[in-house]
């Protein structure tokens, strides 16, 4: 049985379970892992849980008192979730110590301190954590370090690189994995079967497989325009020489699709990235191991692209500066760039990858 019905985690939520019984629950959590594999999730399911007034065993949310209908709600007055804004490329310092007028007087380091609503215990939850100023990150420094009594601060990011040293030092680290391609697979089918719709096992098991362990990529894989794209994809860029103008008018047409709101087309180009990340992640591994991705296409596009630059004596080489700038590309997404520029500087390095390396024809 899955912990509060979040799917692939169950060690870490017994975890959890065992702190809290021994009443060892700490001050400070930093949740890193992949994106779309139920971080941010667990870490409001964890929130609702610490918060229970007549919490279940195994820390398990009663679902049932007003401390759990409020935080269903999203309208809890002891859980605090910072991320960051729609409009923003980073997560702002006043989210943390208010605007320049009320400095320390609001924001989320402001209102930790404060004495509980209900009950006896404050969560705060920091989303998008990879994104913070290093000016507001140094903000957060203190209050990690001596959270109240009582309060539980939970970061939530991708990369441990990206989280200051100082941070690190004064948080628990929780690592979640990748989601199995089973629990992917039957996720999407009781989605499919409780929405009404045909269950297609056979497409869900092709997307659980190339989701890489994200689910939230997994579903963004069930459009079948990106099915249908994914496969143009790794058609253009098995070609040689690489038909970069060709590449950026179809990705750009496939990320407009999505309408005119910001949010899907990002992620429609985050589509578009990470499928190129497996490709050369793919290439990359074949050229210095030997061994061939395990989905056929992918390998037959793979297969034919090194035999290509490896005429060239570049295919390692070639394959992991390529691998480097799709997931600078994809962390640029992240930040706000504007998506035409970013597809048109990408693909331009697509097909010049000893220019993107040296600077030099």
């Amino acid at each position: 049985m899955a912990w509060q019905s979040i799917e692939g985690h169950d060690a870490i939520a017994e975890r959890f379970a065992t702190a809290a019984a021994l009443g060892r629950v700490a001050g400070s959590y930093l949740f890193i892992g992949p994106s779309g594999v139920g971080k941010s999730t667990f870490a409001r399911g964890l929130a609702k849980a610490l918060l229970c007034q007549q919490p279940q065993p195994d820390l398990v949310a009663c679902n049932a008192c007003a401390s759990c209908v409020q935080a269903e709600a999203g309208s809890h007055p002891d859980i605090d979730v910072v991320q960051k804004p729609e409009d923003r490329a980073t997560i702002p310092l006043e989210a943390f110590v208010g605007d320049a007028e009320h400095r320390m007087r609001e924001g989320l380091c402001w209102r930790v301190k404060l004495r509980p609503a209900v009950g006896t215990r404050k969560a705060a939850i920091i989303l998008d954590a990879d994104l913070m100023l290093a000016e507001a990150a140094n903000c957060l420094l203190k209050t990690l370090e001596e959270p109240p009594d009582g309060a539980v601060i939970i970061l939530v990011g991708e990369s441990l690189e990206r989280q200051l040293p100082t941070i690190r030092s004064r948080c628990q680290i929780v690592r979640f994995k990748p989601l199995a391609p089973e629990i992917i697979g039957q996720v999407l089918e009781r989605e499919a079967a409780a929405a009404g719709g045909p269950v297609d096992s056979a497409v869900i098991a092709r997307v659980s497989h190339a989701a890489g362990g994200s689910l939230t990529r997994a579903r963004l894989l069930l459009d079948p325009a990106a099915v249908e794209f994914r496969t143009q994809l790794i058609g253009l860029l098995a070609g040689r020489p690489l038909r970069g103008v060709e590449l950026a008018r179809e990705t750009l047409s496939f990320v407009e699709a999505a309408g005119k709101e910001a949010p899907p087309r990002r992620a429609r180009l985050k589509v578009v990235l990470e499928g190129a990340i497996d490709f050369y992640r793919a290439a990359l591994r074949q050229a210095t191991t030997g061994e061939p991705p395990a989905d056929a296409a992918l390998a037959r596009a793979v297969a034919g692209w090194a035999v290509e630059t490896a005429l060239e004596g570049e295919a390692a080489e070639a394959a992991a500066i390529l691998l480097e700038h799709s997931l600078d590309a994809l962390d640029s997404v992240d930040r706000n760039a504007n998506l035409a520029i970013l597809i048109d500087a990408w693909t331009a390095i697509l097909e010049a990858p000893r220019l993107a390396a040296t600077g030099k024809p």
